[in-house]
């Protein structure tokens, strides 16, 4: 159990998963963990999901804990930093999940020389299993990258990359959800078309991409190996197969992933 203490700056959906993620996975103990929201419903939601302590005050947050999450939204960053000037000392490592907001864009607003890492998570960490990218600020060391991964690996798991490719991890885990979902969905509407009920082909749909990409994760082979070993000369995969390929779904996932890179990149200038 680490015995840093811990606060999130903002206890929202993604920083209830994160707080809860943590102390289910006996990482970090409800005692030494707190957040702050100015919403009294987020908060008792939070303290309902991880049995630590709210407070309505983003500075007694920062001013208790060794980690600082700031979990607010891109265009709170300002109004949050101005009420944490003079609380982020030498000894405390900010940890961002402000979506956009690049690592010197945040130290200037936080008003000096922070040790910062800025973390992209996705969705399905609020059910454990978040593919997050995280990178450094010229000031954390590599025992703070060690720590944030640790923690990101209580609700799923994290890669280090540099802050250049961080749009590449927002326009592929994290927007990529939403393009499976779409998937889950399409692949139930081809189960409706094929008679079967709505129900039962969603469940079928989802346990199937669940499925195989557990497949993926858990052998470690090439997706080409395992699709082959699916597919039998003259069957109904193959079939399938090249309907995929004349619709374009190979070329329309990979313009998916670039679109939304793009539209990161935008929107981190803009911020």
């Amino acid at each position: 159990m680490l015995q840093q203490r811990i606060g999130l700056i903002g206890a929202g959906q993604m920083a209830t998963a994160l707080g809860e993620g943590f102390v289910r996975s006996g990482l970090v103990s409800a005692e030494n963990l707190t957040a702050s929201d100015p919403s009294g419903e987020a908060r008792q939601r939070f303290a309902d999901a991880t049995g630590a302590a709210t407070t309505d005050e983003n500075a007694e947050v920062a001013g208790l804990s060794d980690v600082v999450f700031l979990a607010v939204k891109p265009q709170q960053i300002a109004v949050v930093a101005a009420q944490l000037a003079g609380k982020i000392t030498a000894g405390k490592l900010v940890v961002s999940i402000a979506a956009g907001v690049r690592i010197e864009t945040l130290c200037d607003a936080l008003g000096g020389e922070v040790r910062l890492v800025r973390v992209m998570p996705n969705t399905p960490c609020l059910v454990g299993q978040g593919a997050c990218g995280f990178c450094l600020g010229r000031r954390a060391t590599e025992e703070d990258a060690l720590l944030v991964e640790r923690l990101l690996g209580a609700v799923g798991m994290a890669y280090r990359v540099e802050e250049r490719l961080l749009d590449a991890v927002t326009g592929l885990s994290g927007s990529g959800p939403a393009f499976v979902y779409t998937v889950i969905e399409a692949l139930s509407d081809g189960g409706v078309r094929m008679g079967l009920s709505r129900n039962v082909a969603t469940a079928l749909a989802a346990q199937t991409v669940r499925g195989a990409a557990e497949m993926v994760t858990a052998t470690g082979e090439h997706t080409g190996v395992l699709r082959d070993r699916v597919t039998s000369p003259g069957g109904t995969t193959i079939a399938g197969i090249q309907a995929l390929e004349s619709a374009g779904l190979r070329t329309a996932l990979i313009a998916a992933v670039e679109a939304a890179t793009r539209r990161s990149i935008e929107l981190g200038a803009e911020s």
